[in-house]
């Protein structure tokens, strides 16, 4: 490794949703990915060495748990540092304001971000692809973005642990529907 170089840790965490892996920069949170997921660990840069026993990761631990168990612990508890550019920076930040057991559209997100940058219009898809490449899923509650209509898209995790998320959080999902073609 180049002095210059960031080291990069991760842990795994049996959880309600199956293995995570979390990433950390040995001080805040940079990752959390689920089984399986797309995008896995594609925005830390070189190779995660195996580290338990980071404070950060105990944190996280503790926060997960506390979810699952359905407690409602604060995104604040936590160092994160997502990595990514600006617009997905924008984004990612938008979902740690959207309430537990609460849903947005992408539209939504998109007219927010246009609205905050005083420009006419912002594409939904665009909005999509940042949520969809969140790197601290669950977390970043990414799960609480539903497409149009009641849509269930977009989920890196896949749309079972979408509706497995929300209906831990009280969601009615009876209202959603996966479009053809979706797993």
């Amino acid at each position: 490794m180049d002095i210059n170089e960031k080291q990069y840790y991760r842990t795994t965490f049996e959880s309600a949703v199956g293995e995570i892996t979390l990433g950390s920069d040995g001080q805040s949170l940079v990752g959390l990915w689920t089984a399986g997921q797309r995008y896995f660990g594609d925005a830390v840069p070189g190779e995660m060495v195996p580290n338990d026993n980071l404070d950060v990761f105990a944190a996280a631990k503790d926060w997960l748990n506390r979810y699952f168990e359905g407690k409602r612990p604060m995104i604040s508890e936590l160092p994160l540092a997502p990595m990514g550019g600006e617009f997905r920076q924008t984004v990612w930040t938008m979902l740690t304001d959207i309430p537990y057991g609460e849903v947005v559209t992408y539209g939504e997100l998109a007219r927010e971000i246009a609205r905050q940058q005083g420009i006419n219009k912002m594409s939904a898809q665009a909005v999509g692809g940042a949520v969809g490449h969140n790197p601290i899923s669950i977390i970043i509650p990414c799960h609480r973005v539903v497409g149009a209509n009641g849509n269930l898209t977009g989920f890196a995790g896949g749309i079972q642990m979408k509706l497995q998320l929300l209906e831990h959080e009280g969601v009615d999902t009876d209202r959603f529907y996966v479009p053809a073609g979706i797993r």
